[in-house]
């Protein structure tokens, strides 16, 4: 019997939904590079439910119960009185979010002594130490692929948001206002600036491939350059740095896995190549981005508009600067958890578990970490070393 414990956000402050805005759930036959959607051998939810807080479950208490495993579910994830560190000690499966991530340190896998795997229900492993992982033989795995069609359109809205100056119109009609000028004061068009994307990815190739029909020239860099075909017919700029990429962008949109390597990419003195008056989108972490030096670029001007729905850490302390600092368009991370997402990483989550249980092999595109180093798209996207200090601070955020 294997003890996992599953780490999940808050349900609604109203309670559990006990109904839907939609009566279904639409999904893609197969993601655009022909990687398949899970196959789990079974499902135990309807698709389209509320999955990812603590009374969805990721639809896996029957399947886990049903093969005599023990199941933890629980939102209190920060600090030594929670209950993710009182369970640590005999847990062999952590299952959390990049949501609400439980920060699997090297102090907390040191914890764990039976701990076999780490899990992420969504993309992205940054939450735990890669290097902590591999020198202990510990598995991490993810659901790549599951949300980056969802997080690519919050992209695409987010930068339209920005640049159209759409939140605080909005608020005038809540104010009861019609103040037309105040609201096209900081509103520009789309249509013929220059738009970047710091990865090209998946998130990032289908970004680029959203915005096309808007009429922008499109630019890109990466360290892993596309091919000549997939340039042509997107009409793309090839950037080797980002500081010739932001020289150029009227808009930059930040879509690369945090690593050492990546870790606060954007501070003040790389802010300092942005055209005064960029646009800064970012969904991918909000550790690429130095807090304070977004803040100050914001208030000085360099910058026009930050948005996105990442941050460091998650969730962010209620004096978290982001929260009120002049022109954002900041969420919570939303963007890769819609119902419609919900439905592929709770699937993807049971298949991964279904192939550990079994003894058969968990996808490549799945795996980061195994047998002690890089693996799987970890190797194609990752760095060895650690990126979650500081992650205490999500303590921060009840007090």
């Amino acid at each position: 019997m294997a003890k996992i414990v599953l780490v999940l956000y808050d349900d609604p402050v109203d309670g559990y939904p006990t109904s839907y805005a939609r009566d279904d759930c639409p999904q893609p036959e197969i993601y655009p590079d022909g990687q398949t959607l899970p196959t789990p051998n079974a499902i135990d939810f309807v698709p389209g439910a509320l999955l990812g807080s603590v009374s969805g479950e990721l639809g896996l208490r029957k399947y886990l119960e049903a093969n005599g495993h023990e199941l933890i579910v629980t939102s209190s994830k920060d600090g030594e009185d929670s209950v993710l560190d009182r369970e640590l000690h005999d847990a062999e499966i952590i299952i959390s979010q990049p949501f609400w991530p439980a920060y699997m340190t090297a102090e907390r896998i040191a914890k764990a002594k039976k701990l076999k795997m780490i899990v992420t229900a969504g993309i992205g492993s940054d939450h735990t130490d890669l290097q902590a992982a591999i020198e202990n033989n510990i598995t991490v795995s993810e659901v790549t692929y599951c949300n980056s069609n969802a997080v690519a359109e919050h992209v695409v809205m987010s930068i339209l948001a920005l640049v159209r100056n759409f939140i605080p119109s909005h608020n005038w009609v809540l104010k009861g206002g019609w103040n037309i000028a105040d609201c096209v004061s900081r509103s520009y068009d789309l249509e013929a600036m220059s738009v970047g994307t710091v990865a090209a990815g998946r998130i990032g190739l289908r970004v680029l491939r959203l915005l096309k029909a808007f009429g922008v020239k499109l630019h890109y860099m990466d360290r892993h350059r596309l091919p000549e075909t997939v340039e042509q017919e997107l009409d793309l700029t090839y950037h080797s740095t980002l500081e010739s990429l932001a020289k150029v962008c009227d808009v930059v949109t930040l879509n690369c896995p945090l690593h050492p390597e990546t870790e606060h990419m954007i501070n003040e003195e790389s802010l300092k190549w942005f055209k005064r008056g960029a646009y800064l989108v970012n969904t991918a972490r909000g550790k690429l981005a130095d807090r304070d030096a977004v803040v100050a670029a914001l208030e000085s001007g360099q910058l026009a508009g930050y948005a996105g729905d990442v941050w460091f850490p998650q969730p962010a302390p209620q004096d978290h600067p982001w929260r009120s600092m002049p022109n954002h368009g900041m969420t919570p991370h939303i963007s890769g958890t819609s119902l419609s997402a919900q439905t592929r990483y709770a699937a993807g989550t049971r298949e991964i578990l279904e192939c550990y249980f079994e003894g058969r092999p968990i996808r490549d595109e799945y795996l980061i970490v195994q047998g002690g180093q890089l693996a799987g798209v970890g190797a194609h996207s990752y760095s060895k070393g650690n990126a979650t200090g500081g992650s205490e601070e999500a303590a921060k955020f009840k007090k």
